[in-house]
């Protein structure tokens, strides 16, 4: 879980150092979005994917040595975040694609918009593991637990806008 998830971060941060790149000079643009289309082909299919893949795997065998997973509520709400991770998996891999097919041209996607999908993946991570911890009190307090979600996410997005109107000026 640990290499997944460093992977899927580290990746994201990636499509916005290319994005970044948009105001430097032709040649130094040339090179820099090159190198990071190798590493981000190179971080997704030796690094990401599969550990990805072994934790799905494990995840599973899991479930089938302790059926009584399933008939746990804040077992169905962990794997309901799972298909969210799943999402984001597939968004990454497509613009893993996209950036090959780029051939070095821009990112279509704003850099605000980049950095903050760079953020969905510790939602999901601190919404997973908080499940898996706190278990049966996820369900019984499910509003506060929302609204601090809420808090804590409006926080880091706001930050994240605050950084980046700093680095503007």
């Amino acid at each position: 879980m640990v290499s997944y998830f460093a992977g899927i971060f580290y990746l994201v941060r990636i499509f916005v150092y290319y994005k970044d790149t948009d105001e430097f000079a032709e040649e130094k643009k040339k090179i820099l979005r090159e190198q990071y289309t190798f590493m981000a082909r190179r971080l997704w299919n030796i690094i990401t994917v599969p550990a990805g893949v072994i934790m799905a795997v494990c995840g599973i065998v899991m479930i089938f040595l302790n059926t009584g997973l399933m008939k746990m509520p804040w077992f169905h709400l962990k794997l309901t975040f799972l298909i969210g991770l799943a999402v984001y998996h597939y968004w990454c891999w497509k613009k893993v694609l996209k950036l090959k097919e780029l051939n070095g041209q821009t990112i279509e996607t704003p850099n605000i918009k980049l950095r903050q999908a760079n953020e969905i993946a510790t939602f999901l991570l601190f919404l997973v593991v908080f499940t898996v911890i706190l278990k049966s009190s996820v369900i019984e307090y499910w509003w506060q637990l929302i609204a601090g979600f809420f808090v804590l996410v409006f926080l880091i997005m706001m930050t994240v806008k605050l950084v980046n109107k700093k680095k503007k000026d």
